[in-house]
């Protein structure tokens, strides 16, 4: 198994990008960052040759060396919320919103992973879609089938990303052939599913369970409850969805007329906890967001969802400047792409939606509070991510101490004499990103940000083990 798989100490040479806090990027040209055989990092020696690094750390003269020339290494991305049964429909969400998608699309293919041979078809792909973008930990909804769930987890323990793997409960909203017979089958299903999980990691270094309520509107008062007793039981994260579409919103309003606000239907059942994962959070009222930062529960921004499917903007600036801790989540497949690069670029673009929607847009001068930069996206898609998922002094930078969960990005140059054949790079290397060799570091990877994609992604390690690597890269 590549989670377990034995490694030698290695020295990671050349460029290395990533992020120290929410405004600063720190961009290496010439570093080297030693793991060793746990997969834990070492040391990191900035501004370095290989010469001056063995003489600095002699006991490492035999370690084994990976160099990266042609662009430079970045932790690896961790994607706080996706659906990975979702996978086959991910681009389908013609013009319907949130609970007409569900209808229309989501609950017939979830509905069809009884069939485990399908399940795993669908899972391995989705797990081996991820990793080519290099996203190192994902926090994954399931299905309600207790088998199905279970060989998602296998299948991340196996190729070693990490994971949380939650089975979905539902009873009621959700059609008859896809809903939870009762409360106690979601809390004995979700309970078998944590046990499972643990079993076969049982440290939790790779795979987790999460206890994984829908969102309110599918789950009684009463199933979230019990959900909650789980959860404190079991320690275990939970995940769910949260002011996502206003009209989910007056639906949970008409549903739960005893809870002060959606955020707190979820407080009165036991599940806003520093260990819970809200999805999207776009209109959540001042009091809740305050209900939430006191909880110190977590949310996952998933910007290229709530454009898809007309949700609205999510005002993140304004969360972070609250205390709330935030990720970024794809959501597959309301949102289109598995790829974390692509949810920091569309988490730009909304930021500025917001700006332009102010009333300063209005003057001559946009907004620019409201707008997040380059090295910000890049924070929560790493160490606020981290975060999120409570692995925050494990991953997210390269720092001594931290496990190395991390992907070799590769730009490839633009030849003198221009690209004539179209192949733009030797095998293709560069993919989308054209280089032409007098642009600095930091514009590269801001031209990495806007224009890249999974062919930019040669390598990715989850603990200093190779989980993934594309044709342009020999291990």
């Amino acid at each position: 198994m590549a989670a377990s798989a034995p490694i030698r100490k290695t020295i990671y040479l050349g460029s290395f990008v990533h992020s120290v806090t929410l405004a600063d990027l720190e961009i290496c040209e010439k570093g080297a960052i030693g793991v060793d055989e746990q997969g834990v990092i070492r040391f990191v020696e900035k501004n370095t040759s290989p010469k001056e690094t063995l003489q600095k750390h002699p006991e490492w003269k035999d370690a084994h060396t990976i160099h990266v020339s042609d662009g430079f290494f970045f932790p690896g991305f961790i994607d706080t919320h996706t659906h990975a049964p979702q996978h086959p429909n991910t681009g389908l969400f013609g013009k319907t919103t949130l609970l007409d998608w569900l209808e229309t699309y989501t609950f017939p293919l979830e509905a069809s992973f009884s069939d485990t041979k399908k399940a795993s078809r669908i899972y391995e792909n989705f797990v081996s879609r991820t990793l080519s973008h290099g996203t190192t930990t994902a926090a994954y909804f399931a299905t309600r089938h207790v088998e199905a769930t279970n060989l998602l987890a296998d299948i991340c323990l196996a190729r070693g990303q990490r994971a949380l793997v939650g089975r979905v409960c539902m009873d009621r909203l959700s059609p008859e052939y896809y809903r939870d017979e009762s409360i106690e089958a979601a809390v004995r299903d979700s309970r078998a599913c944590i046990e499972y999980a643990r079993s076969i990691d049982e440290r939790g270094e790779i795979v987790r369970p999460i206890v994984t309520p829908r969102f309110a509107p599918s789950c009684t008062a009463p199933c979230l409850k019990e959900l909650g007793t789980l959860a404190k039981e079991t320690d275990a994260f939970i995940q769910t969805h949260v002011s996502e579409n206003t009209s989910e919103c007056d639906l949970v309003r008409e549903w739960f007329p005893e809870s002060e606000s959606y955020t707190h239907v979820y407080d009165d059942a036991s599940l806003l906890t520093p260990k819970t994962i809200l999805a999207h959070a776009i209109h959540l009222s001042d009091k809740e967001r305050k209900l939430v930062r006191d909880r110190g529960s977590k949310i996952s921004h998933c910007p290229a969802s709530n454009t898809a499917l007309t949700s609205g903007c999510c005002p993140v600036r304004e969360l972070l400047n609250e205390g709330i801790t935030i990720g970024l989540g794809t959501d597959v497949s309301g949102g289109f792409s598995p790829s974390i690069l692509e949810e920091a670029r569309h988490a730009i673009w909304t930021s500025r939606f917001v700006a332009m929607a102010s009333p300063e847009a209005a003057a001559a001068t946009l907004n620019n509070a409201a707008k997040l930069s380059t090295a910000e996206a890049l924070y929560l898609a790493t160490r606020g991510g981290a975060a999120v998922v409570g692995l925050e002094d494990k991953v997210g930078g390269f720092d001594v101490g931290k496990e190395f969960d991390a992907q070799m990005i590769r730009l490839g140059r633009v030849p003198e004499e221009g690209d004539k054949e179209g192949l733009f790079g030797e095998e293709g290397a560069g993919g989308p990103v054209d280089v032409f060799g007098f642009e600095s570091l930091e514009e590269k990877v801001e031209k990495w940000v806007y224009s890249g994609d999974d062919r930019n992604c040669a390598a990715v390690w989850v603990r200093g083990r190779l989980v993934h690597n594309n044709a342009r890269y020999k291990a």
